[in-house]
């Protein structure tokens, strides 16, 4: 049985913009949101599907059965072959949670499902989905919440960011934007705006 194609929205930003609370703000709402980091988070823990793998291209890395990401992190941070290693195995895994996730909401009927992937466009998704939502806030904001967080450094950073697509370009590639900077109820009222639209435009197309 096929089931109506649900509409695929990215959902993006850099780090500390707030990404996490807006797809909080759309499960709200009743979407179904899958999250890319808790897909990998599934992969890397005991028994997940990418354990194995990592085992053999990263031995010291997995401990006790699971993947250290600490370690793996600390490996592939300044070498650009190792994450690529690692990326071939990871992503085609993702992938595949992804398009599962994808099916199974679309037989539960849903007609939108956001896509929650923080390197949206660097990875090149934004291909992929009907249209993109990119979570931004003042650059000043962003440090702040990113440094407040445990185990962060400058350094660490500015390490994470050199990866990511800067916040300019995205805004600009983006169909909607989320303003993080103004509280919760302002940025709630753009999450609910934003699903207005695109489900109007979801009728337009099937009428």
């Amino acid at each position: 049985m096929t089931f109506p194609r649900p509409l695929l929205v990215g959902l993006t930003g850099s780090i500390g913009m707030g990404k996490t609370e807006t797809a909080g703000m759309f499960a709200r709402l009743g979407i179904p949101v899958y999250d890319a980091d808790a897909a990998v988070h599934r992969l890397y823990a005991p028994g997940g599907g990418a354990v194995a793998a990592i085992a053999v291209t990263f031995p010291c890395c997995v401990k006790d059965g699971a993947v250290d990401r600490t370690c793996l992190s600390e490996k592939v941070r300044d070498d650009a072959a190792a994450l690529a290693r690692l990326e071939a195995v990871v992503h085609p895994l993702v992938a595949r949670e992804r398009e599962d996730f994808i099916a199974h909401a679309a037989a539960q009927g849903s007609d939108m499902i956001i896509l929650d992937i923080p390197l949206l466009f660097e990875t090149g998704g934004d291909t992929t989905v009907d249209a993109v939502v990119v979570v931004t806030a003042p650059e000043e904001l962003q440090r702040a919440r990113v440094l407040s967080r445990p185990g962060m450094s400058e350094e660490l950073f500015g390490q994470i960011i050199s990866r990511q697509l800067p916040d300019v370009d995205k805004r600009r590639r983006a169909d909607f934007v989320v303003e993080t900077d103004k509280g919760l109820s302002h940025a709630f009222e753009q999450v609910k705006q934003i699903v207005s639209v695109l489900r109007a435009r979801q009728r337009g197309v099937n009428a």
